[in-house]
């Protein structure tokens, strides 16, 4: 601190000096102490708002949450596949003609050998009976050349040639015995017959397609599955199937081949399956949803997929704690705790969690967006979110 006589001196120092720069010092000085105090308040604020946000407490958070149960799980491997014919082809005829007649209509059933096309055919089969005639007079006359032969009235040479215009008339008779058959197209094998839409006397072209025949009962399903899955599957293995056609009806099968080769673009494999369909409302082309159940059920423990936060460091659930503090109406304070857990499969709407939870813990499915460690809650499930194994879709 400054004495008596010091300060007198500095009075003495500013009365001898000229007005102005006296002035200037004065208004210096004000300018410093000015600033000083602008500086001291800033930092007095900074160091009250530490100490308010350090002393408050985050506001609570509502939330949902759902206690974690174990339950029986049924292994399973899901597919989208494609419903295929057990034997489909689209019809054409060999030969040009006009159609006769058309002894099917759509969507009949018919067996193998059935005529579904019928083209003019009677030049044909006139043809075929003088070819016949021809064949018939040709055997007269190489029987009498091998009884003239025997008792050597004819030589070889003329036996020989008899017996080959013999055998090329009967060819001719069998070639056109052939033609004529192929005047009449028969289903290849037993099915349903498709949209006919050729009519008697329509002129066809060898090649055009005419109609479709499909056998659907039973019926294929092709689908894929990664290549890991080829050691969990294996021919004659069940699957349940369902389309949307059909809503939650399910039908059953088997696994009929396994393709013995891997896709190089998908790393998949091809899995084909026979399903019956004895009502034959299952058709080719239609796509349908391929479980297969793999093994005995084991038991997990399952939460609501809502649950999972996902983040680069791994899959977190927030788990319901409940402290010893006390809130203003005297009841427990109960905090969020952030846990790290491993997932394992999904089915519907639910995940299996193999490690990180206990089982009977709480743990919050919905409005954890906000949460962090230590954020206090209040639990509000009036509204919960989807928790099925199998869901169902509210549109139909």
């Amino acid at each position: 601190m400054n004495t008596p006589k010091q300060v007198k001196g500095m009075r003495k120092i500013l009365r001898d000096m000229p007005p102005i720069r006296r002035r200037m010092i004065i208004m210096l000085l004000s300018v410093l102490i000015l600033m000083g105090l602008i500086v001291a308040f800033n930092i007095f604020k900074s160091v009250m708002i530490k100490k308010y946000m350090s002393g408050a407490s985050a506001p609570p958070q509502t939330v949902s949450t759902i206690k974690v149960v174990e339950d029986d799980w049924q292994p399973q491997l899901s597919a989208v596949g494609n419903v295929r014919a057990f034997r489909g082809v689209e019809l054409s005829t060999e030969v040009s003609g006009i159609v006769r007649a058309v002894p099917v209509t759509s969507g009949m059933d018919v067996r193998a050998g059935d005529v579904l096309v019928e083209l003019t055919q009677a030049a044909d089969i006139a043809l075929l009976d003088a070819l016949k005639a021809q064949a018939d007079l040709a055997k007269i006359i190489n029987d009498r050349d091998r009884m003239q032969l025997e008792i050597r009235a004819i030589s070889q040479n003329v036996f020989d040639a008899s017996s080959a215009d013999l055998k090329a008339k009967q060819a001719q008779v069998r070639q056109q015995t052939s033609l004529v058959s192929k005047k009449n197209l028969k289903a290849p094998f037993s099915g349903r017959v498709g949209i006919v839409t050729i009519n008697p006397g329509q002129y066809v072209n060898p090649g055009d397609k005419l109609f479709t025949i499909q056998t659907i009962d039973p019926i294929f399903i092709d689908f894929t599955l990664p290549q890991n899955t080829v050691g969990k599957i294996e021919k004659g293995q069940d699957i349940l199937l369902k389309a949307d056609a059909f809503g939650e009806r399910v039908f059953k099968g088997k696994v009929s081949a396994i393709s013995p080769k891997v896709e190089l673009n998908t790393r998949n494999i091809q899995v084909e399956a026979i399903v019956s369909n004895l009502d034959k409302k299952l058709l080719p082309g239609m796509f349908a949803n391929v479980v297969l159940e793999l093994g005995s059920a084991v038991k997990y423990m399952t939460i609501p997929q809502t649950a999972i936060t996902y983040n680069p460091y791994g899959s977190i659930v927030f788990v319901v704690n409940q402290t010893d503090r006390l809130d203003k109406d005297g009841k427990p304070i109960i905090e969020a705790e952030q846990t790290f857990v491993t997932t394992g499969a999904t089915r519907g709407d639910q995940v299996a969690i193999l490690q990180g939870l206990k089982l009977g813990s709480e743990i919050v499915t919905s409005g954890q967006l906000k949460l962090k460690n230590g954020t206090p809650l209040i639990i509000n499930n009036t509204v919960l979110p989807a928790n099925n194994a199998n869901p169902k879709p509210l549109e139909k």
